[in-house]
């Protein structure tokens, strides 16, 4: 690369002043790609179940990903990855089709409708303003709980932790080829990780995807039969369907779109915000005042491509949480974003050759960044009780229930009930007293 073309990197996405280079942002980008490429099967995998072309959502996944994540590359300048959100997609299929009845034709159109929401709530500051009225006990909680989650995650795809009708989980069989090359991966990726080595998950996803090779795990079959076409689902929302008056009335269908639209709205926005401040937090890229620059940007992106996505034929798209292990490669700015969002376009062009990445190589990864995001909990005082419980229950129930969003509502349900027990209901922002309110209302009344 040129000095001009490098300088000019440089000043766009302020690289010398992040103490990052082009290469270092490169590496993270690929790394974040690789770790999340999983979604372009698993997305078209569970839509399917619904109904929906498995090829066409596939390059909705590809197109929806590459768009969130580009505008918050070039826009908001920050190294966070988007693309259809696991949990999400399942609401999506068994919530609201499979559960309520809607076509997914109507199913797209709802979450079309929750990203123009978002655009008003960010645009008007509405959405912002929520992010910087969470206590920091609960930010540096949500990093904590994000790091067991995407551990979790990372040991349920290497086969290490596996379903137990008796004990909810259990230790998986390393009799296994895909579970012993998963626990290669993650001795290769912790060694390297220890060394110092730049790119050292990176390394281990490609070093780990070649040994699954002669071992049988990795899918060396490229004969995979891809239409690439996206008519099927392509500007298929169906709006008249969704807001149509049937048995229930006009009451009973304005409330069952409301409750369908706020729940996609209230899942996506505090994963979207969990993910960011956790990531970030760890990244050490917050403000003096725990606040994320550009943080509205941020969500603006996710806004837009929540509507881009649902016009194209997918789910809701979301900020990733494997976002983390690019930003732990030493992704600090929007240059990691745009590396990851022309990979997500490449992609579609390689879609066979995504295939050949076994979930045992990007397991490790997981489970090595959930080490690193867990250094986030030393900040909290564990000594004032008020502060640890609602902090405590952020961090465990994300793993614990599979999910983002509960973890973070836990913890905004119990920091001010924690601090009107202890006499200190003034420093609970109002803010966090309606977020709690409308937690409590979610779990209790709307589906989910």
């Amino acid at each position: 690369m040129s000095t001009n073309n490098t300088s000019a990197l440089d000043r766009y996405f302020k690289l010398t002043e992040n103490k990052t280079d082009v290469k270092t942002e490169i590496i993270a980008g690929i790394t974040t790609f690789i770790t999340m490429a999983y979604i372009l099967f698993v997305n078209p995998d569970m839509l399917a179940i619904a109904g929906m072309d498995f090829n066409a959502v596939f390059m909705a996944t590809c197109i929806s990903a590459a768009i969130g994540t580009l505008i918050m590359g070039f826009y908001a300048n920050l190294p966070f990855a988007q693309a259809p959100g696991m949990g999400l997609n399942a609401f999506f299929t068994f919530g609201v089709v499979l559960g309520l009845g809607y076509t997914w034709e109507q199913a797209l159109a709802a979450i079309f409708i929750s990203g123009l929401l978002f655009i008003v709530l960010t645009v008007t500051g509405l959405r912002g303003a929520i992010v910087d009225a969470i206590p920091n006990s609960l930010k540096h909680a949500i990093g904590g709980g994000i790091g067991l989650f995407i551990a979790l995650i990372g040991f349920k795809n290497a086969g290490i932790v596996v379903a137990d009708e008796a004990t909810l989980v259990a230790l998986g069989s390393f009799q296994e080829p895909a579970v012993l090359l998963a626990v290669i991966g993650l001795v290769i990726t912790g060694f390297l990780m220890m060394k110092r080595v730049r790119g050292a998950i990176l390394i281990g996803i490609l070093a780990t995807m070649a040994i699954g090779i002669p071992m049988g795990v990795t899918n060396t079959s490229l004969a995979m039969d891809f239409s690439f076409d996206i008519r099927p689902t392509l500007f298929k929302t169906d709006f008249a369907g969704l807001l149509s008056i049937g048995e229930a009335g006009v009451v009973g269908a304005i409330t069952s779109v409301l409750t369908v639209v706020i729940s996609f709205s209230l899942v996506d926005m505090f994963d979207t915000i969990g993910t960011l401040i956790g990531t970030a937090t760890k990244a050490n890229m917050l403000d003096e005042n725990g606040k994320l620059p550009n943080m509205n940007k941020a969500l603006l992106a996710d806004a837009v491509a929540t509507s881009a996505g649902a016009l194209l034929g997918t789910s809701t798209v979301t900020t990733y949480v494997e976002s983390a292990a690019g930003v732990a490669e030493g992704g600090k700015t929007g240059l990691t974003a745009v590396t990851t969002g022309m990979l997500f376009l490449f992609s579609i062009l390689l879609a066979p050759f995504a295939l050949m990445v076994p979930a045992q190589a990007t397991a490790p990864a997981l489970i090595i960044v959930g080490v690193l995001m867990m250094g986030t909990v030393s900040k909290i005082d564990f000594d004032d009780f008020s502060e640890a419980m609602p902090a405590f229950f952020t961090i465990a129930i994300m793993p614990f229930t599979y999910s983002i969003a509960n973890g973070i509502a836990a913890g905004l349900i119990f920091y001010p009930i924690a601090k009107i027990a202890t006499g200190k209901a003034k420093e609970v922002h109002l803010t966090v007293y309606v977020l709690a309110i409308l937690f409590i209302l979610r779990f209790t009344i709307l589906p989910h």
